[in-house]
């Protein structure tokens, strides 16, 4: 049936991603629109309270501005790989039909959720820039390759867990634990360069350290962030990303019968 319909993929895709939406927001008054303002308003109180706790940030004068370069990335990260983990999941009563795949339900959400963090950037990072002095310089394509770095990431662990999740009962559990201390561990509210040694060299491996840095330097130009690998992170993803399609595409339907 599939070979015979026109772009019965994109059609596919297509369908899902309005059913994210309308099943997400679809009821709620204002629909779309507070897949955007919610994660924003979060992280806009949270910046608010840190703000007024922390009043002077390791670089820069504004630690709303400082505290939205960490957070904001975190966040992004934690909700496209938490959506796309869940996507075989979420679309399970869909996959029966032979016109849906898999691929079809993982590339919908993390469509939809990456077009949903672009947005929440930019309210936030206006938002922060119309209120407050922050003093920065924003760089346009330094920003977007901050975005690319985050978006990949948060992909590649999403597959890799969409297919852990199903296999292995407790991992789901165990995952959101291990995750917990990350909020601290990926340098939100301080930088790399302060951690000391043999600190520092550890940290280095956990790929939102990179991303963070990333997007300060993208906003602060006396800051190198020359610990930054694009390399690594890029490199990290695209194997987790290919890894987990692998055996997505090998096991997928062993785990949705089981």
């Amino acid at each position: 049936m599939r070979k015979h319909r026109r772009f019965a993929s994109l059609r596919a895709i297509g369908a899902l991603v309005l059913r994210e939406m309308q099943t997400s927001h679809g009821r709620a008054a204002g629909g779309y629109f507070w897949a955007i303002a919610e994660p924003a308003g979060g992280v806009i109180l949270l910046t608010l309270i840190f703000s007024v706790a922390f009043s002077s940030p390791p670089i820069g004068s504004s630690f709303a501005m400082f505290y939205a370069t960490g957070m904001v990335p975190f966040l992004g990260y934690m909700d496209i790989a938490n959506k796309t983990a869940n996507s075989v999941r979420y679309s399970a009563a869909l996959l029966t039909y032979p016109a849906v795949t898999f691929m079809d339900a993982l590339l919908a959400r993390i469509a939809y959720n990456s077009v949903t963090q672009i947005m929440v950037f930019t309210v936030i990072f206006t938002a922060i820039s119309l209120f407050e002095e922050t003093r920065t310089d924003p760089q346009l394509d330094q920003i977007a390759l901050a975005i690319a770095m985050m978006i990949m990431i948060g992909v590649a662990v999403g597959v890799m867990n969409c297919f852990l999740f199903e296999a292995i009962s407790w991992w789901g559990p165990l995952w959101g634990i291990l995750m917990k201390p990350f909020f601290i561990l990926s340098c939100i509210l301080f930088i790399f360069d302060d951690v000391p040694q043999p600190y520092q060299d550890w940290l280095w491996w956990n790929p939102l350290i990179h991303i963070i840095g990333q997007m300060r330097s993208a906003f602060y130009p006396g800051y190198p962030g020359s610990y930054v690998s694009y390399t690594y992170v890029f490199g990290l993803g695209l194997g987790l990303f290919a890894l987990g399609l692998m055996l997505l595409s090998r096991y997928h339907r062993d785990l949705q019968n089981s």
